[in-house]
């Protein structure tokens, strides 16, 4: 019997875009942060989208922020007039590759630093190019990735430097407590965020009480920001993964099943007595799973019927992913092969970089967005 489903015709695999369920998630992010006052700055290396950071900025987004210079590039060259690089630039090239396109775009560029070499490497590239640069000291508020320790004399000695040279612009801290994915409730989420605002705070008022000014005091990750009891001292957030959601924040409690925008439509290609082997492998769904490596109970995404998205007693869990194929628990469920099924991925941003185009579910029928800044990783 003939579906006469919309994805019929689709060859899969393919990322599908929900855009009412995004621009609801837009529109509730950009809520919260007018509500209390901050300016939200989202991070754009979840959906690296031309068409998707314009309808943020159109929202009342202050700019981007981006992982890479070659982020930042498509970003510039697509007419965005603020961004923000948060990873350490240290490389002469980059940072001149940079600076050319801002200075060609006369854009503002702002980047973070947590060394001695990268606030060195980042005012002599600034004075080469004639362009002034906005530096963020990077506080490290338990991720242990980049950043200064919170009570580490080379902040105010960084501070120091920035503040002294006459092509940096000190733009104030930065932070980013990724180890939230790891909170197994909204409480604990709750408590990383507050701890990170307190480190925060304190962290400017050393700086303040050592004379420096501190514009800004920029904090970041979607569960700690959605799970946020009190802002006061915060100027700024820089979320991201808000604009899809995935299994990692519903896991957290943060959000619903319901409000993840971002699936994999795939194919039903070959079955066993075990599992539904789909055509959505890792080099589609990734097998990241984030930080922490979370797989839980969740594999690597929740499988459905394309017929059949998330009603629960149709749920099947992708349990394991080569390449090329998804192993699917068939959970007492009987799909003929040919059969289109949806996947909600554990990890939304490697599956969106993953993929080149967007599939959109619109209310006029399906359209197809650029991944513009795909693949990016400089």
């Amino acid at each position: 019997m003939k579906s006469n489903s919309i994805f019929d015709e689709v060859e899969t695999p393919a990322v599908l875009l929900d855009e009412a369920r995004m621009m609801v998630n837009l529109r509730a992010m950009q809520d919260l942060a007018d509500r209390h006052g901050v300016a939200l700055r989202p991070h754009a290396k979840t959906h690296k989208s031309l068409e998707i950071g314009r309808r943020q900025t159109g929202l009342g987004a202050s700019g981007v922020t981006v992982a890479t210079v070659d982020e930042a590039l498509v970003f510039l060259e697509g007419g965005f007039e603020s961004i923000t690089v948060a990873r350490p630039v240290v490389s002469a090239s980059k940072w001149d590759r940079l600076l050319a396109a801002a200075n060609d775009r006369d854009a503002e560029v702002r980047v973070v630093a947590d060394s001695k070499e990268g606030v060195r490497m980042a005012g002599e590239r600034a004075a080469a190019q004639g362009k002034a640069v906005g530096l963020f000291l990077k506080i490290d508020v338990g991720l242990h990735r980049c950043g200064l320790p919170p009570e580490d004399p080379r902040v105010g000695e960084l501070a120091g430097m920035i503040h002294d040279h006459a092509d940096l612009v000190f733009r104030g801290i930065l932070s980013h407590a990724g180890h939230v994915y790891g909170s197994k409730s909204r409480t604990e989420a709750a408590g990383v965020a507050e701890e990170e605002r307190r480190t925060m705070v304190a962290v400017r008022d050393a700086l303040l009480a050592d004379g420096f000014p501190v514009p800004e005091v920029s904090v970041g990750a979607t569960p700690a920001v959605l799970a946020t009891e009190c802002f006061e001292g915060i100027t700024e957030i820089r979320p991201g993964n808000y604009v899809f959601l995935d299994l990692l924040p519903v896991r957290v409690g943060v959000a619903r099943l319901a409000d993840v925008a971002l699936s994999v439509l795939a194919t039903v290609i070959s079955s066993n007595e075990r599992y539904f082997v789909t055509d959505a492998g890792s080099k589609t769904l990734t097998s990241d799973t984030g930080v922490h490596g979370m797989t839980g109970n969740q594999g690597f995404g929740l499988a459905y019927p394309a017929s059949a998205f998330m009603e629960p007693d149709c749920e099947m869990i992708v349990e394991k992913v080569s390449e090329e194929h998804g192993m699917v628990g068939r959970n007492g469920l009987d799909l003929a092969i040919g059969s289109k099924i949806r996947v909600v991925p554990v990890h939304s941003c490697p599956v969106a970089n993953l993929a080149r185009s967007y599939l959109v579910l619109t209310p006029d029928g399906l359209e197809s967005w650029p991944v513009d800044a795909a693949g990016g990783s400089r």
